[in-house]
């Protein structure tokens, strides 16, 4: 069988994100690795068409449904998809030809959907081919984010940062890993360009997922730059009693892992028994001891959870309006009361861990967000049990300054995703 086109992999991928809400990201991954074959060029059509269209659906949607007599929104979904993909090409690409999209379409519609729709996909990508200039993509990009989203980003991180928080800055985020020291590396990651904030970081632009490229290394961990700061900012020292609270499938659990050395305790925490399952299989890979994990809700309660730690990490589930240049379709999500509703979650987990600290014991709170409403309105209302103190890792002291209690990351600034990370002590 051979490999589909980039074309072909990017409707599917918007496909499922429309259909199963899947993130595109690990929607695209997915496909990519089942033809690893597939030539370069196609893999970046792919990726260029997946995100590009995502960003600019809106406006895409709106010059599409101008042709379509029921609406855009009633034509079948994989229909949708191709015209969508194909829409963006037409309109934001000036290396494409348009007659090249509409007929790529026309057969993708058809090998899925059949000649019928085939010809109803023909007859309106010809209709929009012919309808006009190019669309500015910056515009068409800010056009397409819902007017609040735009202006909550604003207020809070600014003009500059809302339009590359949306991927308008016309720049794609670099993919990062986090090295292993002491651990051997591929030359060309060794001679990888570094990150800006963690001095782990090391970043690859245009080479898809460095894991395929590297085999079996296990020298490093694919970890965005700003989750590795988040992770260095906890501070863990060999020795310590050390909680991930919210611990996902452990990429920052094993950085404390490696820091503990195999000495004191570490824990992991998570809503999801199966991530603990994948954090436990992370670390038997890396040849890591694996940590003591329990399923647990923090929002309703610390279930069977030690208490008495040293350090503990809230690294909250959350809106994820800081990773929106990676996963446009959150904008497409989100709603203008999920902050705020977010925000009282958050506390209520915040509140939960943190009481698992001894007294006097550090906390660090994070989210890969910029609304305050999760952010410092969190930290303000734990006031009672968590006091601000200043970061004691060392590599947040040399990022952030000596007397900093809290630190927020963003695309332009640093080079990495939006986030809000603050250090705190149990009273």
């Amino acid at each position: 069988m051979s490999a589909p086109s980039g074309r072909a992999i990017a409707g599917r991928v918007l496909l499922r994100v429309d259909k199963d809400r899947a993130y595109a990201a690990a929607a695209l991954n997915a496909e990519l690795a089942r033809h690893p074959q597939l030539d370069p060029r196609e893999r970046g059509l792919a990726t260029e068409l997946t995100y590009g269209t995502l960003r600019t659906q809106k406006v895409l949607s709106e010059r599409l449904g101008a042709l379509v007599p029921r609406g855009i929104d009633k034509t079948d979904r994989t229909v949708r998809a191709h015209l969508l993909v194909a829409a963006y090409q037409i309109l934001m690409l000036d290396r494409v030809p348009p007659f090249a999209a509409v007929d790529a379409a026309v057969n993708l519609v058809r090998a899925d959907r059949g000649d019928k729709l085939a010809g109803f996909a023909n007859a309106v990508l010809r209709k929009l081919a012919a309808g006009g200039p190019h669309l500015d993509k910056a515009a068409a990009i800010l056009a397409s984010a819902p007017a609040w989203l735009r202006e909550r980003l604003a207020r809070d991180v600014g003009e500059d940062e809302m339009r590359a928080l949306l991927g308008a800055a016309g720049d794609e985020p670099a993919v990062c890993v986090r090295i292993r020291p002491g651990r051997s590396l591929p030359d060309w990651l060794e001679q990888a360009e570094r990150g800006q904030v963690s001095p782990l970081a090391r970043l690859t632009r245009g080479e898809g997922d460095p894991r395929r490229r590297a085999g079996g290394s296990t020298g490093f961990v694919v970890q965005e730059e700003g989750a590795q700061v988040v992770a260095l900012a906890l501070g863990a020292r060999p020795g310590e009693r050390v909680l991930d609270a919210c611990a996902g499938r452990g990429q920052k659990t094993t950085l404390f892992a490696e820091q503990l050395a195999g000495t004191g305790e570490l824990w992991a925490s998570d809503l999801h028994p199966a991530k603990l399952a994948e954090l436990a299989a992370e670390h038997r890979r890396l040849g890591l001891p694996a940590p003591s994990t329990r399923a647990a809700d923090l929002s309703v309660g610390v279930g069977d959870l030690p208490s008495d730690f040293d350090r503990v990490l809230v690294d909250a589930p959350c809106s994820g309006s800081g990773t929106l240049r990676r996963r446009p379709e959150i904008a497409l999500r989100l709603g203008p009361d999920d902050p705020e509703r977010l925000g009282q979650l958050q506390t209520r987990i915040l509140r939960h861990a943190a009481s698992l600290a001894r007294p006097g014991g550090r906390v660090v709170y994070a989210v890969c967000s910029v609304f305050r409403e999760e952010a410092e309105e969190v930290v303000a209302r734990v006031a009672d049990l968590l006091a601000p103190v200043p970061f004691d890792a060392r590599e947040l002291v040399a990022l952030a300054g000596s007397e900093a209690t809290s630190l927020r990351l963003t695309p332009l600034r640093h080079g990495t995703d939006g986030y809000f990370v603050a250090s705190l002590a149990r009273r």
